[in-house]
């Protein structure tokens, strides 16, 4: 027996977790009938969709090994292009993640993005759900440069401002769409997973984030969907966004203390109408939060903060 053999095996569960890969993970199975047996108790996992490492050594293993699962390979080998998040059924997670039964917390990599922008344009959102939206925190800007002076703002034109704002609101559409097909994307998984305390879904690009914690995966569990609510989810794969309320703040040239400019530079902080609005607290603190850590974008934050807020609404769709 070697040193490793007479490890307990909390200890071998615990190194398991500190590895957390999913697709590393199911390899190890094949190691010994001590390793199948200990990896499903694995707590903590990192799953890679669309995972573009198909020449991996190990790839024809792993296929054989799980050849039962239907378009699993497809999602572990290398794509001509990225699949979306609306081209992948729920149920594929959740036939990849089938093999464990303790998990308590869920990282889901996708491999891009789902909002269409125009060249140097970018965005970045990140939304909490329960059962459905409880809030989403979007920046965006049209293009970002380095300056070593002053920025002159003279503002924006009437004509401006209308063609601004209609782009304003497709970000803000595009990515509460976006939000909406990741966190259909994991609804088997919520419910199968009852152990599960947080769930969070990004992409490798750092676009889009969705977040569901204890509390909301346990609402999700609960509640009972209407039909017509649950006819429209799987129509269109994705959950339905819920009427919401809105506050945007712009700014047509927005001078950053790191010295980089961002022009038409947005920030929108979307909250449900009705029973839902009262559940986060004010908009500083639910945008800061959202973009904590992270320089650039939590500095925009910050100075979009002190912009004039416009407040809207739109309807569920």
């Amino acid at each position: 027996m070697d040193v490793f053999d007479g490890l307990p095996d909390p200890i071998i569960v615990d190194i398991l977790n500190k590895v957390g890969d999913v697709k590393t993970l199911l390899r190890c199975t094949s190691l010994s009938k001590r390793f199948s047996s200990l990896v499903p108790q694995s707590e903590s996992l990192i799953l890679r969709l669309d995972h573009p490492d198909s020449d991996s050594p190990f790839t024809s293993i792993f296929q054989s090994l799980f050849k039962s699962f239907h378009g699993l390979f497809s999602l572990f080998s290398k794509p001509a292009k990225p699949i979306p998040v609306t081209a992948l059924s729920p149920s594929l997670p959740s036939k990849i993640l089938s093999p464990f039964d303790k998990i308590r917390s869920l990282d889901v990599e996708l491999h891009g993005g789902d909002v269409k922008l125009e060249k140097g344009a970018a965005v970045k959102w990140k939304a909490e759900f329960g059962k459905t939206l409880k809030s989403c925190v979007v920046v965006a800007f049209r293009s970002a440069a380095t300056v070593s002076s002053p920025v002159a703002v003279d503002g924006e034109s009437d004509a401006e401002f209308v063609t601004g704002l209609k782009t304003r609101v497709v970000w803000t559409i595009s990515a509460l769409m976006a939000a909406s097909s990741r966190h259909y994307l994991m609804r088997e998984v919520v419910k199968e997973h009852v152990e599960m305390e947080s769930l969070i879904m990004r992409d490798v690009e750092g676009e889009g984030t969705v977040v569901m914690d204890a509390e909301g995966l346990k609402e999700f569990r609960n509640t009972e969907a209407r039909v017509e609510d649950e006819e429209r989810v799987v129509k269109n794969s994705r959950s339905v966004v819920p009427s919401v309320r809105m506050s945007m703040r712009h700014a047509p040239s927005l001078k950053l203390k790191s010295g980089i400019c961002l022009e038409s530079a947005t920030l929108v902080i979307i909250r449900p109408s009705g029973e839902y609005s009262d559940v986060v607290g004010d908009d500083a603190e639910l945008a800061t939060e959202a973009f904590a850590g992270d320089c650039m974008y939590g500095e925009a934050v910050v100075a979009l903060l002190k912009c004039k807020k416009n407040a809207l609404e739109m309807n569920s769709f």
